[in-house]
């Protein structure tokens, strides 16, 4: 990747030089650096850690219940039947499958991760691409590069850095978006405050009904999801209390059988003191 960008940013010199009659114009920005100063992707990014970092603790947490499950299964494999071994086993192998499912479903390729990343990072960056291409025409540059990627910078010359300039353009956009924001808000008050605006009752009837019908879609949605998580929760509480039974049902066998064993120890000591009565 570096060899290729590399090259191309050499071709790209070799051009200029080859049409010296009509120089190109290049700049270059420091990516790392803008996102350093929009509050809203270090905002955004602590808000991905906190996510992460929960994630990780609950990854932890069932890794560790495995790692319990197969210490226990190791010190008392010599005190049981193949059947109990066998099932513990078959514990272990569902805990470990509902572990690799939480992992995929955490940091997979279209997993929680990935998509909140693209809900709270993506935005940022596209007004980020936005501003460098409003200075990129504005100022009549023909390549912008971003010197924190693979692209190997030898040498810069600040004055081609147009850092400071994307920041003070995204701050700029900021305000004016919050502005027309304020406006449109106003609009839709005063809207809001007058009659149907114009609209026939039959037109207003049918806006009202495609509102409420959008309000009953959305409300059917939110009822589909927490359903949803109900039932994955119910799931794993089953899971959980089956393993728990198991659990409880191994340890009553191993106690019948422990109480076994010291019954048929005393059985038999007593059959050797009474033949020594005998004798």
């Amino acid at each position: 990747m570096i060899k290729k960008v590399l090259l191309t940013f050499i071709i790209v010199i070799s051009s200029t030089v080859v049409f010296a009659q009509k120089p190109q114009k290049i700049a270059y920005i420091d990516m790392e650096y803008i996102l350093q100063n929009v509050p809203e992707y270090t905002k955004a990014q602590g808000q991905l850690d906190e996510k992460i970092q929960s994630w990780r603790q609950k990854l932890e947490k069932k890794n560790e219940e495995i790692s319990v499950m197969k210490t226990e299964l190791n010190n008392e494999r010599a005190l049981l039947t193949e059947d109990l071994i066998e099932e513990r086993e078959e514990d272990i192998q569902i805990l470990l499958e509902e572990y690799k499912k939480m992992e995929n479903d955490y940091f997979g390729p279209e997993g929680d991760l990935f998509l909140l990343r693209r809900q709270l990072v993506k935005p940022i960056q596209d007004l980020i691409f936005n501003s460098v291409q409003e200075i990129a025409k504005r100022k009549k540059y023909d390549i912008v590069f971003d010197n924190s990627q693979d692209l190997i910078m030898l040498y810069t010359n600040k004055k081609y850095d147009i850092s400071e300039l994307v920041i003070q353009s995204i701050s700029r956009n900021k305000k004016k978006k919050a502005v027309e924001d304020k406006r449109n808000a106003i609009k839709a008050k005063q809207a809001k405050a007058k009659s149907n605006g114009g609209l026939s009752p039959e037109a207003a009837a049918k806006a009202q009904a495609r509102e409420d019908a959008k309000k009953k879609r959305q409300e059917e949605l939110q009822e589909r999801i927490r359903k949803q998580k109900e039932a994955r929760e119910k799931k794993r509480e089953e899971m959980k209390k089956a393993i728990e039974a198991k659990k409880q049902a191994r340890l009553k066998k191993q106690e019948e059988l422990r109480k076994k064993r010291e019954e048929a120890q005393k059985a038999r000591e007593e059959q050797a003191k009474q033949a020594n009565d005998d004798k």
